[in-house]
């Protein structure tokens, strides 16, 4: 399974305008730039969608973890704060809070940990990364 995302960009890092697209169109020339990363302007930002990411990874796999256990949650709700300081992220902490019936507060805390550590999105953060790249 492979998923896209494309970002285009237009002007310098202060002053330019950006637009993330992905081809199931959830984000569909979604606005991004210097003011919505690092101030209050309208649109998305990297961290943010990390943010979402991270915590819609995490969500899934603690449900999937509570069926292996034969136990289905009422809900799960997990925010994700990621946190950028001098130009890198160097934290995202998970906070979930979930109604399980029949499942005590040491099997949850289990399966947290599990999810925390196994989800693709906690992985990922601690990957190398590659790049090529074409100049037209």
């Amino acid at each position: 399974m492979k998923r896209s995302a494309t970002a285009h960009w237009i002007g310098s890092g202060t002053a330019g305008l950006g637009q993330l697209t992905t081809p199931s169109n959830v984000l569909k020339q979604a606005q991004y730039s210097y003011l919505t990363r690092f101030a209050n302007g309208v649109g998305t930002n990297p961290e943010e969608l990390v943010a979402a990411a991270h915590a819609g990874c995490f969500s899934m796999k603690l449900a999937f973890n509570l069926q292996a256990l034969g136990v289905v949650p009422t809900f799960i709700n997990t925010q994700c704060e990621v946190v950028l300081e001098n130009g890198t992220i160097i934290s995202s902490h998970l906070r979930v809070e979930a109604v399980v019936p029949d499942l005590s507060l040491q099997q949850f805390e289990e399966l947290v940990a599990d999810a925390r550590q196994n989800c693709p999105v906690s992985k990922l953060l601690t990957i190398s990364t590659t790049s090529e790249a074409l100049l037209k």
